[in-house]
């Protein structure tokens, strides 16, 4: 199977790097095209946009936005058909490839990002986006975390101080107070609760705990990274460009044989329920009544706090921290998007001087005042989290508390990533389905530690 995939990698390759090839297309005229997936950041950057071409007369950004999966295909067949964007929104699980098969310009070759510094950015960030060369493909624009969201509600029918979910804790024998209170909010259809007398596991209306697939596409972000990290496992050796990876260490199938188990328990949605690889989101489980709470990025902020029930009425939706593990800390996985410049760009130096716009205390403090995500700047940050408050009346320190108290850990940068995910994915799959134990993550650890040895 490795070989297989190895090969058609290799094919692939060869394709994107002949296509590309080209002279390319992107912008015209002193147009410059610019995607994004978000589009709850798009008002945000057409903002930041106006304000560019007024400092840039001749200039005008035409910005297009595409949902997540078509983005990304899109994307991809724009890199072999020469139709790809002068500037595009990176991230880090797409970032390596992209270098590999160099479609992306190094910034510190074009004038305007040239001099882009890493202090001028959330600790750790603009390093991210430095290939194995040493040079920067991405300059960053925004950064997530993730923590708890929880309807207010659901805590007040349970009898439940909203303050207890400050504290709680996790580990992979009994779960700790963190399962003691999944158990308590998830209901059956007779409406016993999870840690009562005569619960019914099988007929279950609300789950204590939402759940957002098996996590083989972004490492568990919103999944069970979380819970791994604080029992101190890393999905690699180093991070970025590991050349070992850890999927074999009992501190990750000690804690997945405990997450998924909450399944079996009933506390979490079964891999069925909740739409199987296209899972539908924490977002929609909360308000639709499937879950209570659940482990979600900051990108999603906007949306949890439009949430209406089915009366169409406002609900009241807060924010609390992960749990602390086993090693005595919290954790949350570390990510940020970034925009970079494709090889395929006619007008390279204009290109960046958007992306070095779109990376400075203007575009950043205009992000931050529009409140949908974290800007990569801190003073931005600062903005985004008043806005939060005074706008929206909430507390969004869950997620930034986790910078601050260097809690934090990175999203894995590698080579191969998509051979990775290929790999990954059905087999994570597999173990929240029940198909497959988690011990089977052994034999898939020599296999993707195979890729690295096929690359070096």
């Amino acid at each position: 199977m490795t070989r297989r995939l190895l090969a058609a990698a290799a094919a692939l390759t060869l394709t994107l790097l002949t296509a590309c090839g080209g002279a390319g297309t992107g912008g015209r005229d002193g147009t410059i095209e610019y995607w994004l997936w978000d589009s709850g950041q798009q008002p945000g950057y057409q903002k930041c946009a106006d304000a560019f071409q007024h400092q840039n007369p001749g200039l005008r950004i035409n910005i297009s936005q595409y949902g997540w999966d078509s983005y990304w295909s899109k994307l991809t067949s724009g890199f072999i058909a020469d139709t790809a964007p002068d500037v595009f929104t990176d991230h880090l699980a797409r970032f390596a490839q992209y270098v590999d098969l160099k479609v992306l310009r190094p910034l510190d070759d074009l004038g305007p990002t040239s001099d882009i510094q890493d202090g001028d950015y959330q600790q750790g960030l603009a390093e991210l986006w430095k290939g194995q060369d040493g040079k920067r493909y991405g300059a960053p624009k925004d950064w997530d975390t993730v923590a708890l969201f929880y309807d207010k509600a659901a805590l007040t029918a349970a009898g439940v101080d909203p303050a207890q979910l400050q504290n709680l804790s996790w580990n992979p024998q009994d779960g700790g107070t963190f399962e003691k209170l999944v158990a308590h909010l998830t209901i059956d259809s007779n409406g016993v609760r999870g840690d009562e007398p005569g619960f019914d596991k099988t007929r279950v209306k609300t789950h204590g705990l939402a759940s957002e697939g098996a996590g083989g596409g972004g490492w568990g972000q919103t999944q069970w990274s979380a819970f791994a990290a604080s029992a101190g496992w890393q999905v690699t050796d180093k991070n970025p460009w590991g050349t070992h990876f850890n999927l074999d260490q009992p501190a990750l199938q000690d804690t997945l044989t405990w997450y998924f188990g909450l399944k079996d328990k009933g506390y979490l949605p079964t891999y069925a329920e909740i739409g199987g690889s296209n899972s539908i989101g924490t977002d929609k489980q909360i308000q639709s009544g499937i879950a209570a709470m659940g482990i979600s990025g900051s990108w999603m902020i906007s949306t949890f706090s439009k949430l209406t029930d089915a009366n169409g009425n406002k609900l009241d939706i807060a924010i609390a921290p992960t749990p602390i593990g086993p090693t005595g800390k919290r954790a949350s996985m570390f990510n940020g998007l970034a925009d970079s410049v494709t090889t395929l760009s006619k007008q390279p130096e204009n290109a960046a001087k958007w992306v070095k716009f779109m990376s400075g205390e203007q575009c950043q403090d205009l992000i931050g005042q529009s409140g949908v995500v974290f800007p990569a700047r801190p003073r931005a940050t600062d903005l985004a989290i008043a806005y939060n408050k005074t706008e929206r009346q909430l507390d969004v320190t869950p997620f930034t508390n986790q910078v601050r108290d260097k809690t934090t850990f990175l999203f894995p940068v590698t080579t191969n990533a998509a051979d990775i995910t290929a790999l990954l994915q059905p087999r994570l799959d597999a173990v929240y389905i029940g198909s497959k134990p988690v011990s089977s993550l052994t034999g898939l650890n020599n296999q993707l530690n195979d890729l690295f040895k096929v690359a070096q």
